[in-house]
């Protein structure tokens, strides 16, 4: 059989991973063994890998994480206060993803607040949801901008549709009424139907009063602090002594 149209044709239609499972059959003396039904069994598996790669690779693109890091590699030695029951529970299959749950991570700078958040969006994204990273002096910006333009309900609409939202660095400073209506909004339109990822280097105790108007800190809290687990860490900063890799 004349291969060469053939893999042409399968690259034409975009079937790469089929392609070049023929060319390495092509290659294999012991592929001839096989039956057609295993040939093309081997075919048509390649190619699904080849695709369920692809789709997560763009997912990660997508989710603009801020560290390319993922679950397997957190560090549980350092004396920080992370709960390993429970974050092993939350990567195990990001069940709490399609329960449609939050997650706070809460602590001093340095901790890993943001690292652990990646880390769960990452997995997430593995697990096949979707994902978006953004700090929350750029949320409230990009928020401000549409606003003004006009283009707010768009914006929004976008947000509400991914599966799950990191906001990172949440809560640092005092809101002002706009920023606090505009993520009343936000988890508005995620209620019971999205996840979010808040990192913050207040407890969640402080949260009301950072927020500002009580009636729209209400509003907010209520929406998303009934449905989240919480990681609240302690310690020093861990970039002052990097953990040293396992021997």
């Amino acid at each position: 059989m004349l291969q060469q149209p053939t893999l042409e044709k399968l690259e034409a239609m975009r079937l790469h991973g089929m392609a070049q499972a023929l060319r390495e059959l092509a290659g294999n003396e012991q592929s001839r063994e096989l039956s057609f039904e295993d040939r093309l069994a081997l075919l048509v598996d390649r190619q699904f890998t080849w695709r369920q790669n692809e789709a997560l690779q763009a997912r990660l693109r997508r989710a603009k994480l801020r560290n390319n890091v993922c679950v397997e590699d957190i560090d549980y030695r350092a004396a920080r206060g992370l709960d390993k029951t429970l974050m092993k529970s939350l990567a195990s299959d990001s069940g709490w993803v399609s329960r449609h749950e939050n997650i706070f991570v809460c602590g001093p700078t340095g901790v890993g607040k943001s690292y652990l958040a990646c880390a769960l969006a990452q997995k997430a994204c593995r697990d096949g949801y979707s994902a978006f990273y953004i700090r929350a002096v750029a949320l409230f910006r990009e928020l401000a901008l549409a606003r003004a333009d006009g283009s707010l309900r768009s914006l929004l609409l976008r947000l509400s549709k991914v599966d799950v939202v990191v906001v990172d660095d949440w809560a640092m400073t005092p809101l002002v009424d706009a920023e606090a209506r505009d993520f009343w909004e936000v988890c508005e339109d995620r209620c019971q139907t999205r996840s979010l990822i808040l990192t913050s280097q207040l407890p969640v105790s402080k949260w009301h009063q950072q927020i500002g108007d009580s009636t729209v800190a209400e509003g907010i809290l209520d929406r998303i602090v009934h449905r989240a687990h919480r990681l609240e860490l302690r310690g020093e900063s861990m970039r002052k002594n990097p953990p040293q890799p396992e021997r």
